[in-house]
């Protein structure tokens, strides 16, 4: 049975003051994400087929690449450096590490998926590369050490995330690294500059038109020899939208993290085939991204004082009341716990992490 429209606001208005226990909250979480995979999945195998398919079709339709590029950035990209900063791991990556054994440290795990993309996307030292989508730089800064010879160019849509990489490659002397602030859904490349290699890490889930993505970034490869890697978060079967319906809207996750975000599934990509073809795909399970979200969990509560403090600061600035950063604090902490429950709900196996190769048609 659903849980009522009602009873989800008052305990959304709890969350965001941090009164509601933890194990409560998961709890629920579990509830939800049980009423989600009735609502993907309720009919026979050919019934979720044919929805599959018309889903498929009307992404295709759509008439943006991205519907609102500035909500991810008010809702991850541009909030305050110095908190998010807080709750990641040295390397600041905003997205699935990798966990051999379920023992590394967060540290470890970071490196173990940045070499991982090192080695499914064939990189070598000298290839002109792009990191699209490049968050706060943990890719773009690890390959520009790793590569010295290598072009490094990362394309944010987030100016804070631009200053803050470029400050990094600075103090650390990086002369091969250059960051661009741009929209997807309108930049382009100059016909001077292609690519041997691309990379996008978790930055799909904040697409629609995968058609006109996939043609777009086709263009800026440099050669049939040129390949492109995608790292995304997904569902083993459903692709869905997270919808957003406005104010009295009650989809949490929608309404406060992923407004115009989608959830592929698996097989998404291979449907957008028309101008790249895939080489090979991988599927890790959802459990490494659940212990890097506890990890960033766990990181939040240790830094929790000086995180306040820095958000209610942050809302301050932006001329706001300064119980708005607690409400940031506070809601964060539970975006962390609710893809943790997601990703490691069915021992991981319901939704997990897609890494997938493609080059040129």
């Amino acid at each position: 049975m659903a849980i009522p429209d009602w009873i989800l606001q008052l305990g959304y208005d709890g969350l965001d003051r941090g009164i509601i226990p933890d194990f409560l909250v998961r709890l629920t979480i579990r509830a939800l994400l049980r009423q989600r995979l009735r609502e993907i999945n309720h009919g026979s195998l050919e019934a979720n087929h044919d929805a599959k398919m018309a889903w498929i079709e009307g992404v295709k339709q759509r008439t943006t690449i991205a519907d609102v590029p500035d909500k991810a950035n008010e809702q991850h990209y541009e909030v305050s450096t110095r908190f998010i900063l807080s709750t990641l791991g040295p390397y600041a990556k905003y997205s699935s590490c990798l966990f051999h054994t379920g023992k590394e440290t967060l540290e470890e795990a970071e490196i173990l998926m940045l070499e991982s993309y090192c080695e499914k996307a064939q990189l070598q030292d000298g290839q002109d590369i792009l990191d699209l989508g490049c968050g706060w730089g943990s890719l773009s800064l690890y390959l520009a050490q790793k590569y010295r010879n290598s072009k490094i160019t990362g394309l944010s849509n987030s100016a804070t995330q631009k200053a803050h990489i470029d400050a990094l490659s600075k103090s650390r002397g990086l002369s091969n690294l250059e960051i661009i602030t741009a929209d997807v859904n309108t930049h382009d490349f100059s016909e001077t500059t292609r690519f041997n290699r691309i990379l996008s890490i978790e930055m799909f889930e904040h697409m629609k038109n995968y058609k006109v993505l996939l043609r777009k970034v086709s263009t800026w490869l440099k050669s049939s020899e040129s390949l492109l890697f995608i790292h995304i978060f997904c569902h083993r079967m459903t692709p869905y939208h997270f919808e957003d319906a406005g104010e009295d809207n009650t989809n949490w996750m929608a309404k406060n993290f992923f407004s115009g975000g989608t959830m592929p599934s698996h097989d998404l990509l291979l449907y957008f085939q028309d101008d790249l073809t895939l080489v090979r795909s991988w599927y890790l399970s959802g459990t490494h991204y659940s212990r890097t979200l506890e990890a960033w969990l766990n990181l939040q509560d240790r830094n929790g004082k000086a995180g306040l403090q820095e958000l209610r600061a942050d809302a301050k600035a932006k001329g706001q009341d300064p119980i708005e950063g607690d409400k940031a604090f506070y809601r964060f902490r539970v975006f962390y716990m609710a893809c943790s429950e997601l990703f490691n709900f069915n021992g991981g196996e319901e939704w997990g992490v897609g890494h997938y190769l493609f080059k040129k048609a």
